[in-house]
């Protein structure tokens, strides 16, 4: 199996055995946030992440006319959160944010594939980006909204 598939199978079994809802629940304990890099880590992994939607012809739709410097800011506070940083998201519910977006499984498929090319680049081992997409996938739920 590819990286792409193994990465979406992981998000849909996180996504099978996650009852809640879980826009940003923070992680038991620190372990992935510091194999991530801790905050310096999240930040190159952001940096690299961004201009990667807004450049890839998939995703750029969504992204081009995004105000960057705070979907950085966002996303750092996300990846923080969910990684068992000691970060507090501060922006909108994910239903909210993306209500109006008409984003398909695809589109988020193509997100998945542009966050694993910018972990990639960054040198973040395959098993710690799959556990970091496995604590994401559960705003699958709350960010598809074209079925």
């Amino acid at each position: 199996m590819n990286k792409t598939l193994l990465a979406i199978v992981a998000i849909g079994t996180a996504l099978a055995l996650t009852a809640a809802h879980a826009q940003s629940a923070p992680a038991a304990d620190d372990t992935l946030f510091r194999a991530l890099g801790a905050r310096p880590g999240i930040d190159a992994i952001v940096d690299d992440f961004v201009p990667r939607l807004v450049a890839d012809p998939r995703t750029s739709e969504f992204f081009r006319k995004t105000n960057q410097a705070h979907l950085k800011q966002m996303l750092e506070e996300q990846f923080c959160v969910v990684s068992g940083g000691p970060c507090v998201y501060t922006g909108l519910p994910m239903k909210t944010a993306h209500q109006d977006m008409d984003i398909s499984k695809g589109d988020f498929n193509a997100l998945v594939e542009v966050l694993q090319a910018a972990m990639d680049a960054q040198h973040v081992p395959f098993a710690t980006q799959n556990q970091l997409l496995a604590r994401l996938a559960p705003m699958h739920r709350d960010i598809v909204n074209v079925h």
